[in-house]
């Protein structure tokens, strides 16, 4: 089978996808039901596993898993003897955070500069019809060469653990030779790129309480605990003058060996303000692939409309911390709560309430099914050499994975390369790496059988 069949039929399956990816973008699969309702989430799993049995896939199941999500599965037989190849996406999305910062729906998918925006266009609803893209052009093309099996998550924004939970009780379902998880992304647009390792990641709740209720700031200031001001000197205490993120215990001095990230291309990529200094120390790679990193992600108290002159009685923050590979997340969330315990100023009461958490991952990009991938990259990007990343992101399901199944090799591949702004406003999918990426995928799933027959 040549490159030019493939390649032809997915060019020409594109406006399809485009109509797809615009129905899938239009639920609203956020997995928290405190920013939308879970009948969005429902729908969205519906969708998802009514083209699985357009395409002739069996045993197509909506999966309840233990944190209220639904993960949809569904097998497609191949011949005999042929090897079992897992693909992974997720239907679930970010918020839409400030709706009034996006410039055109965030729940429509819109054409814009030759791009595709909308919530989930790349993180990773695009991940889910790249799998359909490429197995529509096997069958075009000679039929698909090895058994598939599609999952595709639920949850997986929110860390709950849902389908990591679903697979340990249920180990049989999601064996497979090689797995693709379709969920990362080029390094640019452009440069074929699979991903070597994750960041892992602990989400926790730090609520301080100093008052019964609030207090008049003019008759109580300045002897009255102020618990927002105690909660800032906490959430100050994790970063030192650099901006580095100092938790005691914690190591933050490792060194990224691989690919490189310019400075300038990262200022440009992250759209950092003319004259912002960058925080931290060492490469742009050391900093966003191999050391933690915490981010205050949201503060509850006093909002600014409506605001009284008061002192807040109570405050409370969400903090992420990604925990680089050679760290364990269990245990990084237990030096987080201890460095937080010891800086909260004033004898003030804390609690703490774990959101989600998922170990880090390294990916063994040497393995066979790598060269398959290479290969098939070499084709989709003519002239372009398959390169291997850090991402600074997490997928707590990849450990599961690996843990379940230490004979299969693992594959990170994805859309949400930088120009994408997963996670940020006005998030978009390049339809070009759509297109050929699922022709890369297309030609791995034909390369990696011919391996496993030889």
């Amino acid at each position: 089978m040549t490159a030019h069949p493939i390649a032809e039929t997915i060019a020409s399956l594109m406006p399809r996808a485009k109509t797809e990816l615009t129905e899938l973008v239009a639920f609203q699969s956020v997995a928290d039901e405190a920013v939308a309702p879970k009948s969005e989430c429902e729908a969205a799993a519906n969708w998802v596993a009514d083209a699985l049995r357009t395409e002739g896939f069996q045993d197509v199941a909506l999966l309840d898993t233990p944190d209220g999500s639904q993960s949809v599965y569904g097998l497609l037989p191949g011949p005999v003897g042929a090897p079992t190849v897992l693909l992974y996406a997720h239907y679930d999305v970010q918020p839409k955070l400030d709706e009034s910062a996006w410039v055109t729906p965030p729940f429509e998918l819109t054409e814009r500069d030759g791009r595709w925006y909308g919530r989930g266009a790349a993180d990773c609803k695009g991940g889910f019809i790249m799998h359909l893209l490429a197995l529509r052009a096997l069958k075009a093309n000679g039929g698909v060469p090895v058994s598939v099996k599609v999952i595709v998550e639920g949850s997986e924004e929110q860390g709950t653990g849902g389908l990591e939970q679903y697979a340990e009780a249920h180990p049989e379902l999601l064996t497979a030779d090689a797995i693709v998880i379709g969920d990362t992304g080029n390094f640019r647009v452009g440069l074929p790129t699979v991903t070597a390792t994750l960041r892992g990641m602990t989400m926790i709740r730090v609520q301080i309480d100093t008052l019964e209720g609030n207090l008049h700031s003019g008759q109580f200031g300045g002897a009255a605990p102020d618990a927002l001001a105690a909660l800032i000197r906490v959430l100050d205490s994790l970063r030192d003058e650099n901006g580095q993120t100092v938790i005691e215990g914690l190591a933050a001095d490792s060194a990224w060996d691989g690919l490189q990230y310019p400075e300038a291309e990262f200022r440009q990529d992250a759209k950092v303000l003319d004259g912002v200094s960058l925080p931290g120390t060492g490469t742009v790679a050391d900093r966003i692939w191999a050391r933690p990193a915490v981010t205050v992600i949201g503060i509850d108290c006093h909002p600014v409309a409506g605001a009284t002159p008061s002192i807040p009685a109570s405050a409370r923050a969400q903090i992420s911390l990604r925990v680089p590979p050679g760290q364990d997340a269990a245990e990084a969330t237990k030096l987080l709560y201890a460095h937080i315990e010891k800086h909260v100023p004033w004898n003030a009461r804390v609690s703490f309430e774990q959101v989600g958490q998922g170990q880090p991952f390294r990916a063994d990009i040497n393995s066979p099914a790598y060269t398959s991938m290479a290969e098939a990259m070499a084709v989709a990007y003519p002239g372009e050499e398959m390169q291997s990343s850090g991402m600074g992101g997490s997928i707590p399901l990849c450990n599961t994975l690996a843990a379940l199944y230490p004979q299969a090799e693992i594959l990170l591949i994805g859309l949400s390369e930088p120009e994408a702004q997963i996670h940020a406003v006005n998030e978009s999918v390049s339809p070009q790496e759509l297109e050929r990426l699922s022709v890369a995928e297309a030609h791995f799933l034909v390369n990696y059988a011919e391996s496993k027959r030889s």
